[in-house]
């Protein structure tokens, strides 16, 4: 896997193509300009930068993602993990869940997710 940086606008235009991929470049500026009011040169700068750093691929006027949201997840989460908690899962746990209460389901959740990670 690769190492994408993304920044906070870059990553929100990213979600854009995520939620409606494939997806046409001028139908993108639409949704671009409807939901972060984005002009129509700002959205073309974006793609074009994402495009040349592997994230996104324009070809024929169809955009797609070529990392995906999970791909990306995973890598901002295991980046904050690290530069943020020492690597420490327990460590990013016990401040997340500090002051917080999880309902039943998401106890069960995050158990369900403990145990299929310790097989």
């Amino acid at each position: 896997m690769g190492e994408w940086k993304l920044a906070d606008g870059e990553y929100r235009f990213a979600e854009l193509v995520w939620e409606n991929e494939p997806i046409n470049s001028t139908e993108l500026t639409k949704v671009a300009y409807e939901r972060l009011g984005w002009k129509k040169s700002t959205c073309y700068t974006v793609l074009r930068k994402l495009c040349e750093r592997g994230i996104l691929r324009n070809q024929n006027a169809t955009v797609t993602a070529l990392v995906k949201r999970e791909q990306m997840q995973k890598q901002e989460s295991e980046d904050l993990l690290k530069k943020s908690f020492g690597n420490s899962l327990p460590v990013f746990l016990t401040a997340f869940l500090k002051d917080k209460k999880l309902s039943q389901e998401e106890a069960d959740q995050i158990q369900r997710l403990i145990d299929e990670a310790r097989r």
